[in-house]
């Protein structure tokens, strides 16, 4: 039963990250970006069981002092996804040799893009109500202040009413698309963050394998196809926006996987600080637009097996993925 003081704690302290939003400033706004990675660290250093303490304390936290809804939110949105990452994370079997086999990374990625896409889904439903109706109209303000922000009206790089209007609708269609994007790399980043940390302490159980020893299974690639199609539909519902997030949400992991090839194929070269810092520093100033390649080289090296079947002449080979 140690794991219930951990449990607790961290659950208060995520609960507290979360209700500070209400303050409506930028240090509120990035305290708040934080509040999953408590659950994440007690969930991987003590198990999984901690994490669902921390979930419902947090929860009832949340509820208590601001509505129910909100606790609801938080035990959807923050609390559950965290301790869903986590225990995969731990999940293990014995191997013949008598080792532990872990729950490959990225296998582990697949899921942390398809946690990102339901939690989309989930903070959509949970704060419309599930109106769908009302849905559309939040996305369509947001996509509405992005527009006019960078369209600024009256200025010379102004849209005229109807390409603005056509623009509007177009962002508004995409927005779980890019939300499941942004969040994606959230959730990837805010997991091996959390497992360095537990980590340093000596308490993760598994080994954390290096970054460019990632790959993705092939059924990410076919289930990113199937989602792609169905954008052209006109579905209407729910269930096209979880399949737009879902869409977005893979997009994104394979652009992870991308980067995650450059670094394996760059070990062992000379100037790799020099290429990794330059793929960097083109990556920001082109606002992602380098993603689109990246993603496309991610799915590339999961269908056709690229690293494996041109190995780098220095860095170590990457052992054989499933295809499922």
């Amino acid at each position: 039963m140690n794991f219930l003081l951990p449990g607790i704690g961290a659950g208060l302290v995520s609960a507290l990250l979360t209700a500070v939003i209400v303050k409506a400033t930028p240090l509120a706004a990035v305290l708040y970006l934080l509040s999953p990675i408590p659950v994440l660290i007690v969930s991987l250093g003590w198990n999984h069981r901690a994490g669902l303490v921390a979930a419902l304390v947090g929860g009832l936290a949340i509820a208590l002092v601001l509505s129910p809804m909100s606790g609801l939110g938080f035990a959807l949105v923050t609390a559950l996804p965290a301790w869903w990452l986590a225990y995969l994370a731990l999940l293990g079997r014995p191997a013949a040799d008598g080792s532990i086999e872990w729950y490959p990374t990225g296998r582990l990625l697949t899921w942390v893009a398809a946690t990102a896409a339901l939690t989309v889904v989930a903070a959509g439903i949970v704060s419309t109500g599930w109106n769908y109706d009302t849905f559309l109209a939040n996305a369509r303000e947001v996509a509405e202040a992005f527009v006019n922000l960078q369209f600024p009206q009256g200025q010379p790089n102004s849209l005229d009413a109807e390409t603005r209007a056509g623009v509007i609708d177009l962002f508004a269609r995409v927005t779980p698309f890019l939300s499941a994007q942004g969040f994606t790399a959230v959730l990837a980043l805010y997991l091996w963050a959390a497992a360095k940390i537990v980590a340093l302490s000596k308490r993760l159980p598994r080994p954390w394998p290096p970054v460019p020893e990632l790959i993705m299974p092939r059924t990410a690639a076919i289930v990113l196809g199937a989602c792609l199609l169905t954008l052209p539909l006109g579905l209407e519902g729910f269930i096209s926006v979880f399949a737009t997030a879902l869409a977005g949400a893979l997009f994104m992991a394979f652009a992870l996987q991308g980067l995650a090839a450059i670094h394996d194929r760059t070990r062992g070269n000379a100037v790799r600080g020099f290429i990794l810092s330059a793929l960097y520093v083109v990556l920001f100033l082109t606002q992602g637009i380098l993603m689109i390649a990246l993603s496309l080289f991610g799915i590339a090296d999961s269908v056709f097996g690229l690293r494996r079947r041109f190995p780098g002449r220095r860095g170590p080979k990457l052992p054989q993925t499933p295809s499922t």
